[in-house]
């Protein structure tokens, strides 16, 4: 069975309409209100700061849509995918997994972290619940691989301290 989960653009959509309504109401309260004309309203610096916010977040924006992130979920793997490749990893290959929260993110849930470590890899990887859509799903399906590949003693997350 495949599952797949796409990278949540939301944030994104919202701060791109955020700025763009910020910056239509500033221009429609500094011209129409404060200025006689219409066209002063170039010479005022705010407007290019906030037309250059708005446009940093479009570029933002379609950046992450080119991206194309997103991870899908079968039977015997994980596949990272992304618009310039994919990333399979076999749950053969696992050496644990641990399924549940960052100590230092605040966010509400007791399920925002998913975190599995590959035999012939150092690092570990994350998959941080909250910026794929289905949340819930993906969570449940993850709980459904967890069950087949060796837990991992509970390890904490964030500001570790390293032995000499």
């Amino acid at each position: 069975m495949r599952t797949v989960f796409r990278y949540k653009l939301d944030f994104y959509y919202q701060q791109t309409l955020i700025y763009l309504v910020a910056l239509l109401l500033y221009a429609g309260i500094r011209g129409s209100f404060v200025e006689d004309q219409f066209r002063l309203i170039y010479r005022d610096p705010i407007v290019y700061i906030m037309v250059l916010f708005f446009l940093v977040s479009l570029v933002g924006l379609m950046l992450n849509r080119m991206r194309d992130r997103k991870l899908i979920l079968e039977d015997d793997h994980i596949i990272f995918h992304s618009r310039r490749g994919e990333r399979i990893i076999h749950l053969n290959d696992i050496e644990w997994m641990h399924i549940g929260r960052e100590r230092l993110v605040q966010t509400a849930g007791r399920f925002q972290l998913i975190v599995f470590k590959i035999k012939d890899r150092r690092r570990i990887f994350r998959i941080r619940v909250g910026r794929y859509e289905h949340n819930h799903e993906l969570v449940a399906h993850m709980e459904r691989i967890a069950e087949r590949v060796p837990k991992g003693k509970r390890k904490r997350f964030g500001m570790q301290r390293r032995k000499p």
